[in-house]
Parts: structure tokens; C-alpha cells; sequence
């Protein structure tokens, strides 16, 4: 709606039909050409207001609009902070088993049977950490290498010989304290017939690895699970060499490189056992 005067510009010579008194026509004019100019600019002043208004959608002014925020760090916005990644730190404390079996993999040796669990409330799904779990333990490069140990995953607990548990750090850090183990929601751990995987690990990995996320995934998975065919700590055989699969590479490489595998080139590949 266009604003107006209250009272009207005023009336023009001659429009009423009555004549102007000498001498006044000059003043009138420049009294209406004031008020057309207050009128004008109160024009353009409320025009700009408006735009400003569009302009902030609704949103505090130095704030980015509510629907890009969610896209600031992957490519929203220069300058952006990424967003975390989104985990929760405690679940419900009961589990989901992953559904079926696999086939038995390996040459010959004693049969492993494993269970895949997921922690309710963790937004994990457990057949899908299952077959990330079995592709691990059944790769040539994992434990079956050795050709004295076979493997397969069972979805009945009566049936298993250890259960591999997706837990959230709050669970998990619960969970290895049972078995005296100390992990402080930070790291995963194994106890007899049960091998915890931190979520926390599992979704970041940790900081200066140098290799992605799914190398630090299937290095903890043959971590843990060597742990429960009795293999123990390893040492950094020195500078640039890639690390043993028994190193301890959640708390740092010692200066090798990542590596997730207990066998390279068809070789158990090792270091110096920690004391």
C-alpha cells in the first residue's frame, strides 16, 4: 500500500474553481513540491527496509539461513567449519544380531564361529556391520592366511565361540571394565568370547592415521579378533615400515604407516612382542 499524507498535497490552482490570491501560487508550489520529495523518500526508504527483510529471510542478521546450515563444511559455504560426525555416546545397553550365516572360509584348522552384534539406538545396522565383519576375517590377507584356522559367521549365540559387539563408547567403556580393562570410551577391547568395538572408533577412526576410515576399520577388526586367537601386542619395526595389525595404532604409529593386515605378500608380517 502506497503511504499518504494525512491532509493531501495541496489542492493545485484553479482546481476548485475559485481563483488564487495574487502573490500566494508560488509559496503553494513550493509547499507541494516539499511534500512530494518527504513523500517520495519515505518511499524509497520503506522500499529498502523490504528488501533487507527478503534478504535475511526471517534470520538474525550474520547468521547463515537455517536450511544451508546443515550444508556448511561439505561445500555450504567457504570459510565453514565441518560438521561433526554424528554418533550417539550411550545407546540402549541391548543388542541386535545380525540375521544368517556365512560359509566357512580357510584351508584347514580348527572352525572359529562368530556372532555380529549392533547396540540399539546407535542408527548402526547390524547385518550391514556383519558383512563389513565378514569381509574382513574371510580376505586372504586376514587370520584364514595362516591355513590352520577356519571361520564363520552364526546368527545363534548358542552356536558361537566369540560375538563381535558394536558398542557405543559408554557401553563399550562398561563393557571392557567387567574384564578389568580400561578404555575411557576411547578405545575397543577384547575379553574372552568377546570382542567390543568402540562406535566412536568405528565412525572416526582417529586423529593423523594417514589412511581412510576403512583401513582403520578392518585394522580393528583383525586387532581384536587376533586378540582372541591369542596373538598380543606388537611393536613399530622401525620408520616408514608399515605397522604390524598387533600394534597398538589407536594410540599412534610410532613412525610406520597404517596397515590393517596380519599377512602382506602371503606372509604373517609382525613385530617385536610388547612386554
Amino acid at each position: 500500500m502506497t503511504p499518504s499524507s494525512p491532509y493531501g498535497p495541496p489542492e493545485p490552482p484553479g482546481r476548485s474553481g475559485r481563483p488564487t490570491p495574487s502573490g500566494t501560487r508560488p509559496a503553494l508550489v513550493r509547499m507541494y513540491r516539499r511534500r512530494r520529495r518527504t513523500l517520495l523518500l519515505g518511499l524509497v526508504l520503506l522500499a529498502v527496509g523490504a528488501g533487507v527483510a527478503l534478504t535475511w529471510g526471517g534470520e538474525p542478521p550474520g547468521e547463515a539461513p537455517a536450511q544451508t546450515q546443515g550444508r556448511m563444511g561439505h561445500g555450504g559455504g567457504a570459510g565453514a567449519h565441518p560438521a561433526p560426525t554424528s554418533y550417539p555416546s550411550v545407546g540402549a545397553g541391548r543388542f541386535t544380531a545380525a540375521d544368517g550365516e556365512s560359509p566357512v572360509h580357510g584351508e584347514d584348522g580348527p572352525l572359529r564361529r562368530y556372532r555380529v552384534v549392533v547396540e540399539r539406538g546407535t542408527g548402526q545396522d547390524a547385518d550391514a556391520f556383519a558383512g563389513t565383519v565378514d569381509e574382513v576375517l574371510t580376505d586372504p590377507r586376514s587370520w584364514i592366511a595362516s591355513g590352520e584356522l577356519r571361520v564363520q559367521r552364526v546368527a545363534d549365540a548358542g552356536a558361537a565361540d566369540f560375538t563381535i559387539y558394536l558398542a557405543t563408547p559408554v557401553t563399550s567403556e562398561r563393557m571392557c571394565a567387567e574384564g578389568g580393562l580400561t578404555t575411557e570410551r576411547y578405545t575397543s577391547c577384547r575379553l574372552p568370547g568377546q570382542v567390543i568395538i568402540n562406535l566412536a572408533r568405528w565412525m572416526e577412526a582417529v586423529p593423523d592415521y594417514g589412511a581412510p576410515l576403512e583401513t582403520y576399520r578392518t585394522y580393528v577388526i583383525n586387532h581384536e579378533v587376533g586378540h582372541e586367537f591369542g596373538e598380543e601386542h606388537e611393536a613399530c619395526p622401525g620408520p616408514g615400515e608399515p605397522a604390524p595389525v598387533m600394534q597398538q595404532q589407536t594410540y599412534g604409529l610410532e613412525g610406520c604407516v597404517a596397515n590393517a593386515w596380519p599377512y602382506l605378500d602371503g606372509r604373517r608380517y609382525a613385530g617385536d612382542i610388547v612386554p
